[in-house]
């Protein structure tokens, strides 16, 4: 199973391990407190154990917080040695991580152009 969202859905993933115990209320607050961004904005947040092998992924659909869970039977999930802020991700980037893949390897272009009809 994977999460998909459009390509304009902004991602952050969290550097700072988080304790896998919270739910809904602790990640939010997290967001809200140590990221200090919206945790009703419509944005992705990314969050990982201190293991490496749990990652849980929050975001606001418009009627209600969404949380999705996944444990790693074997590995680590990628993540950043920086243990502040958080950094943006792609939705390729998303995917690429959320299957235990070197996301760092993904090619991400900066600036897309939009084609012009003659």
């Amino acid at each position: 199973m994977s999460l998909t969202f459009p390509p304009s859905t902004k991602i952050y993933l969290s550097l700072a391990p988080c304790d896998m115990r919270k739910g809904f209320d602790g990640l939010s607050a997290q967001v809200r407190n140590i990221l200090q961004l919206d945790p009703f904005s419509g944005a992705v947040f990314l969050f990982r154990g201190k293991r490496g092998d749990r990652l849980k992924a929050l975001v606001w659909d418009g009627s209600g917080l969404c949380m999705y869970a996944k444990r790693l039977e074997r590995g680590k999930f990628v993540w950043p040695r920086v243990h502040e802020g958080a950094l943006r991700l792609s939705a390729a980037q998303l995917a690429m991580l959320i299957e235990g893949l070197n996301w760092k390897q993904a090619i991400i272009h900066d600036e897309v152009v939009t084609p012009r009809l003659a």
